[in-house]
């Protein structure tokens, strides 16, 4: 049977932005693998941290994404992929004049996906990016000779003022033309002072500049086809090409390698709120169908699509609350620093008040022995950046919505059998338990930088940390029986109320 949607890339050239990220890198793997047949792969790359765009390339496919390809591929396959000077944040994408005229003369579809992910980011820079740069690759795509599809990567929350949403084009919460001016005329210090007055409802720059790149894009949806993919939370993959695979620190992926670590040992989330998390297999699946169905299906009309979880297989905290514990001793890290124990509060007042204990005390001290040893200390610096992040994400945290996912349900439909198979959207066998634990063992490998083979040590180790940690546990129950007894001046058998004193300290732990 014959991959109608590889059969759409057969001999098309496309054009990147973000290759690089957690999403573009994915997304070349899955076109590289599963679209044999594509033509030629621009990726839009500046020069960074003294290194040519080649040099970032050359690292680029040595990602561990590519094994799985590899296995059926010689290294040659990645000729296909060009490496173009430029920054969405530059002026006309900081292409030079002959860079420009061969992507105009040779591109067919287009992915823009390069963004600023920063919730703190102040206005200016993420209008540069975000807004701006949307509107450089939407000029670029009116030149393109032979414009078949445009695909823009926005973000399920670019309308989190609304706790309910569905698949289509909300009113700009500004005037396009108004902020640019403001951010560009106007001093850091008088933009920073505007910013919350043209934010109305949006909790930060990222969510509302998203939102205006959106309008953006719907501009040009009468010259040629153009669709909008809004994800949610995009965390490790699901089933391709590895199950747990991820280069992302952001979300579940990022306190799993801390606790895994013994250094995240609190969590704040609503238990029984329904979090929206989707997979990144899932996520390029659907930007890769979705070019096909637009381009196959043009409608002079913006087509979005929700690839999210909310209201079809959602995922709640409470599903692996009790269970997180176990993946975490069943694939533990050679390199851990104390015993892994992750317990959820469901308040970030009651995070805070428990990380000062468990957190930044035990950090004080590490670090502190770290740099008597001539050692780097991090584990302050990394519980201050968590703290700051959490204020910034309070919202997001325990906020629930629900993001309707209908026309994307449709598409999955739509499909033919191979491609269902080759370019799965549908999350119905999804079964997070599972997912997690995958989640677990990606963190490990990829994060952690772990191999498998190490998993043996690393089990010995746990087992050593757990004793450590009881033993730990034991001496502050002795210690603070023996302190409070001494301080009252009775015996400890008379010092009924110091159990339940130490087990509170112990339980700190």
């Amino acid at each position: 049977m014959t991959s109608n949607i590889a059969e759409f890339y057969r001999g098309k050239n496309l054009f990147i932005t973000g290759g690089t990220g957690f999403l573009g890198i994915a997304l070349i793997e899955k076109l590289l693998r599963s679209c044999p047949d594509v033509g030629r792969i621009y990726l839009l790359m500046r020069q960074k941290k003294g290194k040519s765009i080649e040099q970032r390339l050359e690292e680029l496919t040595k990602n561990a994404i590519f094994e799985t390809l590899l296995e059926k591929s010689s290294p040659d396959v990645f000729k296909k992929l060009i490496p173009v000077t430029g920054d969405v944040g530059d002026e006309n994408l900081g292409l030079s004049p002959a860079d420009r005229q061969v992507l105009i003369d040779n591109v067919n579809v287009v992915f823009h996906s390069a963004a600023t992910l920063d919730f703190q980011a102040a206005l200016k820079p993420t209008v540069t990016i975000n807004l701006l740069g949307t509107r450089r690759v939407m000029e670029l795509c009116q030149q393109i000779r032979n414009m078949k599809a445009m695909v823009h990567v926005s973000s399920a929350y670019v309308n989190s003022f609304l706790l309910e949403t569905h698949e289509k084009l909300y009113p700009a919460p500004e005037i396009a033309e108004k902020v640019i001016d403001i951010a560009q005329t106007l001093s850091d210090e008088a933009v920073d002072e505007l910013t919350p007055t043209l934010l109305k409802d949006h909790p930060n720059t990222y969510t509302f500049t998203k939102h205006l790149a959106e309008h953006e894009v719907n501009q040009c949806a009468s010259r040629f086809p153009c669709g909008i993919v809004r994800p949610s939370m995009i965390t490790a993959a699901w089933k391709e090409p590895v199950p747990g695979w991820t280069i992302s620190k952001n979300g579940p992926q990022g306190f799993l390698m801390g606790a895994s670590k013994g250094v995240i040992r609190r969590l704040p989330v609503g238990l029984d709120l329904i979090y929206d998390y989707i997979p990144v297999d899932i996520v390029v699946n659907q930007i890769i169908v979705v070019a096909a169905e637009i381009a196959t299906k043009a409608t002079r009309e913006v087509s979005i699509y929700h690839c999210t979880s909310s209201t079809y297989n959602p995922f709640r905290w409470s599903n692996v609350a009790k269970k997180v514990n176990g993946y975490l001793h069943k694939y533990p890290l050679k390199s851990a620093v104390w015993y892994p124990h992750l317990r959820f509060v469901q308040s970030l007042l009651l995070f805070k008040i428990s990380a000062i204990f468990i957190h930044f005390l035990p950090a004080y001290i590490l670090d502190g022995i770290t740099k008597i040893a001539g050692g780097r200390p991090i584990l302050v610096r990394l519980h201050t950046n968590v703290w700051e992040s959490l204020n910034r994400l309070e919202k997001f945290i325990f906020t629930e919505w629900k993001f309707h996912n209908t026309r994307s349900l449709e598409l999955s439909k739509s499909l033919s059998a191979i491609d269902k198979e080759h370019f799965y959207i549908d999350i119905v066998t999804l079964v997070w338990e599972d997912y997690f634990v995958h989640l677990t063992q990606g963190v490990r490998r990829y994060l952690n930088n772990e191999q498998p083979k190490s998993l043996h040590q690393a089990r010995k180790k746990d087992t050593i940390l757990l004793f450590v940690h009881l033993g730990l546990q034991l001496v502050i129950h002795c210690g603070v029986w023996w302190f409070v007894s001494s301080l009252v001046g009775w015996p400890m058998t008379k010092c009924p109320f110091i159990v339940p004193l130490s087990y509170v300290l112990m339980g700190l732990l």
